[in-house]
């Protein structure tokens, strides 16, 4: 070992450490900074000004566990980690790195004077306390590193495809390599921001702090042998993998992380599920994953992408690889130069893969002979095994998005009941052993064993307005409309049926509408016509048989409907939607709703008409306080309230565009009523990027200015004085973002109409993705509809709370967590927590209370819908020929979404 100190040296000091809370601004949100933004000093997440206190309290336990501090005047040391082979070539590969840091702590234990660290797997180290020394240099040697430099087989000689050279090299490297580990140090953090942050004072090292407590659970997970996901554990037990078809598998692990509360620092843990690849035989894993029934119908192109970066195991080497790619011939014809033993360069012969297995590793290609090999090696270097020889590694991840039928089957499969998840909770916190972890115990942190009990708020349904003037009370979060008609049902006189050659008793069907209709108060006349498609169109393309119903159906129709009810023959994920969908919305301008009858009863056919009225302008039911109106702040002066939110790709689909959906209410006083506003943006981007863009200086193209316009010509030609935003998927690392750029866009939109113009404003962002669940001390039920809790585990200094609105009826609620992060409208904490309550009620697709607020829901609608007009997976990254034009935003050119037509854009279409 050499030691040196840095400050003689002369060396540079070690780069800057980006905290984990920054968010790099991608290229999209630089070109939002072009844009000239008032000079206004930048805004910060509001204080917490009190907690509310209406509602029928009630004790609750949650998945947080206190965590006792007992070292607060120390400091983590951080440390950067560099690793190189002797010629000096970085040393990549995960998982290496954790096996190098255990044999430098075996092998250097007192030179680093045996001080515990933690590991983040990468290029970062942290102790508690100094090490010896700024900078240490180790030289370590490593036996048997299962991942390759130069060559990507680490098979040894009998590596069919391989060079002289490359078989001595990764031989030798097999054998055992020497490594040279630098550690530098880069920084302090004081573990007295934790505690300053508890007591909630603003602490710039807070976040620094618990993530290194966070890469502690990590590196503990890391020794058991786990995979990790950031702060989730997946233990390699059969026990917790479910099956979900083509070869996918639902894995069950739990989730550990810190978190700062009210209450003090506590340990979250909740249980997580993520997909593996189904562990095993690589044959039989590609016949499940292409649902085939012989290998010989395996498509190996789609094999080929499947397979390519998965780790597999050999029967003839016993080792790790990391797929490459496969062959383009098969086994018994793809032939590679073998080299003999003791003969010149050159010596050697050609010989197939098949004929080398089996004369030299006597192992008879038996199944596999006519289908490609695997590859495990480089361009330049393969190397190749057949395929029956090959199993792959349990624990690896599956990215690609899964299809209904798998998502449904994860759904049913993970769900818990609340008192099985608590169970389930208290083991795995025993099986952690963190009570014994010596990194947590040298950071001053001990874990208690008990769930941190609660106390929460039942919050009284709001009263609903229906038909005939009546009054209703909800239940628990549900209602319905037996004996009871809409408050604005709709008539239907002009309407039609088109049936893509689904299996459907229309003349049946019909009947139950009229009969339906006039129990809700929706007059509904018999339809002109019922278009069955014809039998030679159902193989054609979904677009040409969209086309020819379509024509079809004008060579019939006198004038265009009102309706268009679409029977289609699949239930999900039908090819007929999105094409159906584009042509109506955007090109015809005609309504149309979309059924896939599994039966045909009384509730279905309702259901169905409540989303037909709200399409073709109805309202199902009202908000008494609407109605009144009397809503706290929002019935006083004209208030527009905004639900935002941006749907992206599927994971790996860095070609598809990203959909920032905004709607907006309209007819104020009413908070029932939205429109929807769509775009199209750069992959991947959280941000919305066209909340504001001038295109001159008297036009706008921004979704806002849009919304604004119709809120103005829907109320009475005033402009809203207040507005209300809820945001929804961003994480806490980007609310400065949604404060400031977000926020910034929209008042120059409201300057950019009318100068003079300031209205008020308030942001409120929606987390569903987070760990904390709630659970009653006194029933086994999940916690009644209405529940609120804005104390104990909320955040020690921030506005904040967590609301079940909604009745759980399987698995364990997920509360929303809500974050008022700018209230310019001097809300009471009881006055708000009723509006985001209320607003779990106007959602009028369905007659129970949503698990968010109505505008949120609906903005997630709207961007499913309007994305299915482009099929991304058809197109290139900057194709433009499906939709009107490419907009180009931070360089990354995106087709534009064909505009809705004027008819229907301002309806609840997405209803």
């Amino acid at each position: 070992m050499e030691s040196s100190n840095p400050e003689g040296d002369g060396l540079p000091p070690p780069p800057p450490i980006i905290p984990p809370n920054v968010v790099p601004i991608v290229a999209e949100e630089k070109s939002l900074d072009l844009i000239k933004k008032p000079s206004t000093p930048k805004r910060v997440p509001m204080t917490r000004p009190g907690i509310g206190s209406k509602g029928q309290r009630i004790p609750l336990l949650t998945n947080h566990f206190k965590v006792a501090v007992n070292k607060s005047d120390g400091y983590f040391f951080h440390y950067s980690i560099a690793m190189l082979y002797e010629d000096g070539t970085p040393v990549d590969g995960k998982g290496i790195g954790r096996k190098v840091l255990d044999k430098v702590k075996e092998t250097y234990g007192s030179e680093l004077e045996h001080k515990e660290f933690a590991y983040d797997g990468e290029k970062s180290l942290f102790t508690v306390g100094p090490l010896p020394r700024n900078r240490l240099d180790f030289l370590v040697v490593l036996d048997d590193i299962s991942s390759t430099r130069r060559t990507g087989s680490p098979g040894g000689s009998s590596n069919p495809g391989e060079s002289a050279g490359d078989m001595k090299r990764v031989k030798k490297q097999f054998q055992s390599k020497t490594l040279k580990v630098q550690v530098n140090f880069a920084t302090k953090i004081p573990m007295q921001a934790i505690v300053n942050a508890l007591r909630g004072q603003d602490s710039e090292h807070f976040q620094e702090a618990v993530r290194v407590l966070d890469i502690i659970l990590r590196q503990n997970a890391a020794k058991q042998g786990c995979l990790l996901v950031r702060q989730s554990f997946f233990h390699n037990n059969p026990r917790n993998f479910a099956e979900l078809g083509a070869g996918v598998l639902g894995c069950r692990g739990f989730h550990s992380s810190f978190r700062a509360t009210q209450g003090g620092l506590s340990l979250n843990m909740d249980v997580s599920t993520t997909m593996i690849v189904k562990p095993g035989p690589v044959l039989n894993f590609l016949m499940e994953n292409q649902n085939v029934k012989t290998p010989y119908q395996i498509d190996w192109i789609k094999a080929k992408r499947m397979l390519k970066n998965l780790r597999i195991t050999t029967y003839s080497s016993k080792m790790e690889y990391k797929i490459t790619g496969l062959t383009d011939k098969p086994c018994k014809e793809q032939r590679f130069f073998l080299k003999t033993k003791k003969g010149q360069d050159g010596d050697g012969e050609e010989i197939t893969v098949s004929n080398y297995f089996a004369e030299y590793k006597h192992l008879p290609v038996r199944d596999s002979a006519d289908f490609p090999c695997i590859n495990v090696g480089k361009p330049k270097s393969p190397s190749y095994f057949p395929l029956e020889l090959c199993n792959l590694v349990s624990l690896q991840r599956y990215t690609k998005a899964l299809s209904s039928l798998q998502r449904a089957s994860l759904v049913e499969k993970s769900r818990q009941k609340p008192q099985e998840r608590m169970s389930v909770l208290r083991d795995a916190l025993k099986t952690s052993k963190y009570d014994a972890d010596l990194m947590l115990r040298s950071s001053g942190i001990s874990i208690g064993a008990d769930f941190v009990q609660v106390e929460g708020r039942v919050l009284s349904a709001p009263k609903l307005k229906v038909g005939d003037g009546q009054d209703f009370f909800p239940r628990n979060g549900r209602w319905n409309f037996n004996n009871k008609k809409l408050i604005q049902p709709v008539k239907i006189e002009r309407w039609a049926i088109c049936n893509f050659s689904a299996r459907c008793d229309t003349r049946y069907l019909v009947n139950n509408m009229l009969k339906c209709g006039e129990m809700k108060g929706i007059v509904i006349n018999d339809p002109f016509f019922v278009f069955e498609e014809n039998n030679q169109n159902r193989r054609d393309p979904a677009p040409v048989r969209v086309d020819k119903m379509i024509e079809y159906i004008k060579s019939k129709l006198p004038g265009p409907p009102q309706l268009l009810l679409c029977i289609l023959p699949e239930r999900k994920n039908s090819d007929i939607y999105g094409p159906w969908k584009r042509r109506n919305l955007s090109e015809l301008g005609i309504v149309t709703q979309c059924i896939a009858p599994a039966k045909l009863n009384d509730q279905y056919i309702t259901n169905v008409l409540l989303k037909i009225n709200a399409k073709l302008g109805g309202m199902n039911s009202l908000l008494q306080v609407e109605h009144s109106p009397s809503i706290p702040l929002v019935s006083k002066c004209p208030t527009l309230i905004l639900g935002m939110d941006v749907s992206h790709g599927s994971p790996g689909r860095s070609d598809v565009p990203s959909i920032a959906a905004v709607v907006s209410s309209r007819n104020w006083p009413l908070i029932s009523r939205y429109r929807a506003a769509v775009r199209t943006q750069s992959p991947k981007v959280e941000m919305i990027a066209s909340l504001f863009k001038p295109v001159s200086d008297k036009e706008d193209a921004g979704i806002i200015r849009e919304l604004l316009l119709d809120f103005y010509a829907t109320s009475n030609s005033r402009k809203p004085d207040q507005i209300i935003i809820f945001r929804d998927g961003v994480s806490e690392s980007q609310f400065n973002q949604v404060l400031n750029l977000e926020l910034d866009q929209i008042i120059q939109a409201c300057k950019f109409l009318d100068e003079s113009w300031s209205p008020k404003f308030m942001v409120i962002v929606a987390q569903k993705n987070h760990h904390t669940k709630f659970f009653q001390t006194n029933s086994t039920e999940n916690v009644p509809a209405g529940t609120i809790i804005d104390n104990k585990v909320c955040h020690p200094k921030n506005n904040d709370f967590y609301l079940c609105s909604h009745a759980g009826m399987i698995g364990t609620t997920r509360p929303t967590h809500y974050h008022v992060l700018y209230d310019e409208l001097g809300f009471s904490a009881d006055d708000l927590q009723e509006l985001v309550h209320s607003l779990s009620y106007v959602y009028q697709r369905s007659t129970t209370a949503i698990s968010v607020v109505a505008p949120i829901c609906y903005a997630h609608l709207a961007a499913a819908q309007i994305s299915q007009f482009i099929k991304f997976d058809d197109m290139s990254e900057t194709s433009s020929s499906h939709g009107g034009g490419v907009t180009v935003a931070g360089g990354v050119a995106v087709p534009e979404l064909p505009r809705l037509h004027a008819n229907v854009i301002n309806s609840m279409f997405f209803c």
